[in-house]
């Protein structure tokens, strides 16, 4: 029973904290992405405006926002760095992506011509604080007797925001659209942000989109973008359910031995119980029932266990870092404050299912090899 009880109790916590760093990340990244990009084969939007209209009128559409997105360098006190340069309107990129959320020092609107928002990772790396010039240095640039000169623009820093993921932190620099229109000597949009009321719908609203502007449109939802991670943690979630799945295995084996030395203890009463007229049914039965009692008790005891180290866990982590003065989850490494569980009802009741089933195949053949005993023999040899 004990073996299965951990085995349960495992399973439901590994996987609850796997779904929490799976929720954790994609509100992270939702903070910085939107739901839906929307751009053209050409490589921007000529009609910003009637392409806004059109999106803004499909179901399910919240909030939409233009946007440039380009790669580019940034010059400060501490050095050069190789960055990610957005151009945003503040107030309409507010509705779609986290951005006031996000700001850990200054603030973000209004952001004129000369403000630019810098990641806090790229901020601490490099010695920038709010109020400080940058230069942006764009890769198109004028072309001169001398070769191509680089376009640069000189920004002050109004704000430092924080989503938690370093990749964004560390390389992500929001300008305002105009200002990055003109950094980049364009006159249109990358693309179209959208978000939507449900992110899991994100992929038919996309579909109904592209179908409405028509053909030399495409559109990639916030899975599409982050195939590759979430793919990952799928992938590892399931092996993990293998993995732990072999300990109720292992526990399954158990009440087969555990049936199989109550068979040879309880020969003599089996060939009793035939000879008063007990059924191969009943004796099938009664082994079976003892298997599954065990069975059903393991699984409920880890149920229980599992839920609840599942909603006090970080209690229990708090406890383990006193007790043994160590950090568990390093601030400065994982970006969190805690492990985050989420509790899927799905996964338990699967979990649950698993066990039974495995308790019940484990008390098939203890409970046949009892129900085959011979009481004649049995009485002639033992009794």
């Amino acid at each position: 029973m004990a073996g299965i009880a951990i085995g349960v109790m495992a399973l439901i916590v590994v996987l609850s904290v796997m779904n929490g760093f799976e929720e954790d990340i994609t509100t992270k990244i939702l903070g910085t992405q939107s739901h839906i990009v929307i751009s053209n084969f050409t490589g921007g939007i000529s009609d910003p405006e009637s392409v806004l209209q059109t999106v803004m009128k499909q179901k399910g559409v919240v909030a939409a926002t233009p946007f440039i997105l380009s790669p580019g360098l940034v010059s400060s006190p501490g050095g050069i760095s190789g960055v990610v340069i957005r151009g945003i309107n503040p107030e309409s990129a507010a509705k779609v992506i986290r951005l006031k959320e996000i700001i850990t020092q200054g603030k973000c609107c209004p952001l004129d011509g000369s403000g630019i928002l810098v990641g806090s990772e790229l901020a601490a790396s490099a010695g920038i604080g709010v109020g400080d010039a940058l230069t942006l240095i764009s890769p198109t640039g004028t072309i001169t007797p001398l070769g191509m000169i680089p376009k640069s623009l000189t920004f002050i820093v109004r704000g430092i925001f924080s989503t938690g993921m370093y990749e964004f932190d560390s390389s992500m620099v929001y300008i305002s659209l105009p200002a990055a229109e003109k950094l980049f000597m364009v006159d249109m949009p990358s693309g179209i942000e959208i978000k939507v009321a449900d992110i899991y719908a994100a992929g038919t609203v996309s579909q109904e989109i592209v179908k409405q502007l028509g053909v030399g449109y495409w559109a990639k939802t916030w899975k599409d973008m982050n195939k590759s991670l979430f793919s990952a943690l799928k992938l590892e979630k399931t092996i993990m359910f293998i993995i732990l799945l072999f300990i109720i295995l292992v526990a399954a084996f158990s009440i087969i031995s555990t049936l199989i030395m109550l068979v040879m203890e309880k020969r003599k009463e089996i060939a009793i119980l035939k000879s008063m007229g007990a059924t191969m049914d009943q004796i099938l039965r009664i082994f079976m029932t003892m298997g599954m009692a065990i069975g059903i008790s393991g699984t409920l005891v880890g149920l229980v266990l599992g839920l609840l180290l599942t909603h006090n866990l970080n209690a229990v982590v708090a406890a383990v870092e006193f007790v043994f003065r160590i950090e568990v989850m390093p601030k400065d490494v994982y970006y969190i404050t805690g492990l985050p569980t989420k509790v899927d009802a799905v996964e338990v009741l699967l979990i649950t299912l698993a066990s039974l089933v495995l308790s019940f195949l484990a008390t098939i053949y203890p409970a046949r090899q009892a129900a085959k005993q011979d009481p004649v023999e049995i009485i002639r040899y033992e009794g």
